[in-house]
This record gives structure tokens, C-alpha cells and sequence, in this order.
């Protein structure tokens, strides 16, 4: 039977989807008109400010530990279906750690924040997780909350996941896509095209807000995100007949499934160039890395700048003390000088009785003048002792400096070593 053109154009428009633009980042040639902000977004953090680049945000950095870093979308989505594409990268040394959550949630930048799932207090909403649970080597879990639940005083976060599986994210050298599916009949989730879990007893709300929130311990992961697109989804008008309607449940999730791989077809067509879009990302994050070290650099050596200066300081202030030195001199001649002419007067009075008297006070002016220059010797010793700078702080920004940049060369080789190799 020939199919009505009218009804496969309203299918069409049924089944089409948009871009939410207030709860979106990452879909177009790059993620913000400039480094300061995202449009519709709020960025913040705690120990670090999200750093904005040309096509990702780094929510978290490689250097130092416990950071936070989160974005949130300041106006709600008032679509009640809707998938969501996220694209995120996580780098680190071999035992280092962290979470990351993307959020659907309601108020979610007052009742969340950059809090993560272990230190949220009651919010209300959907939240996805991305952690090595439990020393796995990763895993994604989902989570829901009314409000009423206290996430961070519950002895057992992991009973309350209602889907997980296990997925091993950490450097992988590409950015790792995770799709998430809401209507009124499924809610899904994907993790590189391959289903992570799934169930048709969920369903949220509208108007609540997307966000994106990671948290570091002191060996940390460095968490990146590339794409945050939020698109609608609506379910096709006139999709079953009756006798479709009956179908079991399995068969109807089995019917909406194609155009979620029509939607995945041209990512995997896009196989033969992976080798090539791997290496330009690679070269991509080393330029971002290498800003980074820069930008370390700067900071040291605008420190040692502040030093110099105040060590000239100090030195200034130290020779205007040693000035002091010509009037000891000074002193010293008018001694000697007062010491002749007691000798002299010495002299002229001998074999009188004033002789002993002379001598004593001979003797205590003697004392007197070895008395005083000691004193003003222990004074300069002091002094300079005290105003001398001190130069270990220097020898640690060098080493300091020089352990940076070997981490860094150690971070290229292996990423170097672990990417992927074409051979003709």
C-alpha cells in the first residue's frame, strides 16, 4: 500500500530535532566567541576558574589538586523530551582520581554548585556520573533524587543507582561520547554508540537546568568538555497502528531504535579518517597543555621578579646601616686622640699623687673603648645577618620549574606512545 506523501511529511517534522541554544555548548566552529565567557552559561569554581579554549572547556586542571570547576545553564529546559550529547576527556597520571556529573536538575546552580555526587546535599533532578567507583577501572551510574534525599550524609551512594555499566575512560586520548535519550516512552543511555542501560520507568520534568560539575582529589584527573548539546526529541505523530500498540514492550523498543543508529550512521562513516582527527586533537591538547606550562612560567617568573625587587630593597636598607661605619671610625680617632692627652697629662704629673687615679682612669677608658667596639661589631654581624637574603626559596621555584617540565615531557611520550599508529 503507497504511503500518503502528506503523512511521511508530518512524520518528518514530528520526528525532527533542533538545537536548544540556551542549554547548548560545542556544537558549532568553537565553543565561545571569546576566552572570557560562554554565552547563557555560568562558569565558576573553587581553586580554579574553568579555562575556555577554542574547542573545549578544561573544568579541572592537570596541576594542582583539589580543584572543583562547573558550568551551569542559566535558563531551564522547557521541553519535557529531549536528548543530550556529551563529549568529555579525562587525562592523569596512573593513580590519580576524580568525578565528573552532568546534571539535569532543578535550580541547579543554587542547590548543586560545583558539589559533586559525594558532597551534594538534597537537590532534585537526574544526574550521570563518571568516576573509577570503588577502585574499578571507571564506570558510568545514574542517579535520581525528589528532593528528599540527603546525598551526602547516605552511607551507600552506590544502592541508589537505578542504571550503570562499567567503561574505562580515563586517557584514552580521544574525547569519550555519551548520548542520553528522554521521552515519554524511553530513557536511555549510550557510551560510543554502545548502549550503557536503559529503562521505560523514568521520566523527568521540564524546567530544570543543565550543568556540568568535576571534582578533584589531590592526585587529580585533568576533566575536559568538548560538546554539551541539548536537542529535542518528540515522538512521531501517528507512529502505531492498533495492531503495533499491542506489541510486548521489547518490540517497541526495538521500533525506536532506528533513528537512533540513523542518528549514529555518520559518525561511523566517518571511520576511515579516526587516525587523522586523533592526531589533530592530539596536537590540539598539547597546544593547550603547552599554554598551561607557559602560563606557569609567567607566574614564576613574575615571583622572582617580586623577590629581586625586594632583595634590592633589603640591600638598600642594609648599606644605609653600614653608613653608620664612618662615624665608629670617627668615634675610634676622637678615643685615641683623648687617650694622648690623658697620657700627656700623665706624663706631667708624675711622681704626684694623682698618678694612681690617672691610671684607673686610663684603664676604664680602655675598657670603655673595647666595650663599645664590640658592641658595634655584634650589631653590623647581626644586622646583615638578618637582612641577608635567603636564597633556598629560589633553588625550589628552579627545581620546581624543572619538575614541571619533565612531568611534562613524561606526559607527551606517553601520550606520544599510546596513540594510535597507521602504518602504509
Amino acid at each position: 500500500m503507497k504511503v500518503p506523501t502528506s503523512f511521511l511529511l508530518l512524520s518528518a517534522v514530528a520526528t525532527a530535532q533542533t538545537v536548544i541554544e540556551s542549554s547548548s555548548f560545542g556544537h558549532g566552529v568553537m565553543v565561545a566567541p571569546n576566552r572570557e565567557a560562554i554565552p547563557g552559561w555560568d562558569l565558576g569554581g573553587e581553586g580554579h576558574f574553568p579555562q575556555i579554549l577554542s574547542n573545549k572547556v578544561i573544568l579541572t586542571p592537570p596541576y594542582p589538586g583539589n580543584t572543583r570547576g562547573f558550568a551551569w545553564a542559566q535558563a531551564p529546559v522547557s521541553q519535557s523530551e529531549w536528548t543530550a550529547e556529551f563529549q568529555f576527556r579525562a587525562t592523569g597520571v596512573e593513580r590519580a582520581g576524580g568525578n565528573l556529573q552532568l546534571w539535569y536538575a532543578k535550580d541547579g546552580k543554587d542547590k548543586v554548585g560545583s558539589s559533586s555526587i559525594y558532597t551534594v546535599g538534597q537537590w532534585d533532578g537526574f544526574v550521570l556520573v563518571v568516576d573509577t567507583h570503588s577502585g574499578q577501572g571507571g564506570s558510568i551510574r545514574g542517579f535520581l533524587n525528589d528532593g528528599t534525599t540527603d546525598f551526602k550524609r547516605h552511607n551507600n551512594l552506590h544502592s541508589l543507582a537505578f542504571g550503570h555499566c562499567d567503561y574505562s575512560y580515563r586517557n584514552l586520548g580521544r574525547p569519550s561520547v555519551v548520548r542520553i535519550k528522554h521521552t515519554n516512552a524511553l530513557f536511555e543511555v549510550t557510551v560510543d554508540d554502545k548502549p550503557c542501560f536503559s529503562t521505560d520507568k523514568v521520566i523527568l520534568p521540564s524546567g530544570n537546568t543543565i550543568g556540568v560539575t568535576a571534582a578533584t582529589p589531590e592526585n587529580p584527573d585533568s576533566f575536559e568538555v568538548f560538546k554539551v548539546v541539548l536537542q529535542t526529541a518528540t515522538s512521531p505523530v501517528g507512529k502505531a497502528p492498533p495492531v503495533q500498540a499491542q506489541q510486548p514492550p521489547q518490540q517497541q523498543n526495538v521500533n525506536q531504535q532506528p533513528p537512533v543508529q540513523a542518528r549514529g550512521n555518520p559518525q561511523q562513516g566517518q571511520g576511515s579518517s579516526n587516525d587523522l582527527s586523533s592526531i589533530n586533537t592530539q596536537f590540539v591538547d598539547l597546544g593547550g597543555r603547552l599554554q598551561l606550562v607557559n602560563q606557569a612560567t609567567n607566574n614564576i617568573i613574575r615571583e622572582l621578579a617580586n623577590q629581586a625587587s625586594k632583595t634590592d630593597t633589603k640591600q638598600a636598607e642594609l648599606l644605609q646601616r653600614l653608613a653608620t661605619r664612618e662615624q665608629v671610625s670617627g668615634l675610634d680617632v676622637r678615643l685615641q686622640r683623648l687617650e694622648q692627652i690623658l697620657l700627656a697629662i700623665q706624663r706631667d704629673l708624675e711622681g704626684k699623687d694623682y698618678r694612681d687615679k690617672f691610671n684607673q682612669l686610663h684603664d676604664t677608658l680602655r675598657s670603655s673603648h673595647l666595650s663599645l667596639t664590640e658592641n658595634i661589631k655584634e650589631n653590623l654581624l647581626s644586622t646583615i645577618t638578618a637582612t641577608t637574603p635567603r636564597m633556598g626559596f629560589f633553588i625550589f621555584l628552579v627545581i620546581a620549574f624543572q619538575v614541571l617540565l619533565a612531568g611534562s615531557y613524561v606526559i607527551y611520550k606517553r601520550r606520544r606512545a599510546n596513540m594510535p599508529k597507521k602504518f602504509l
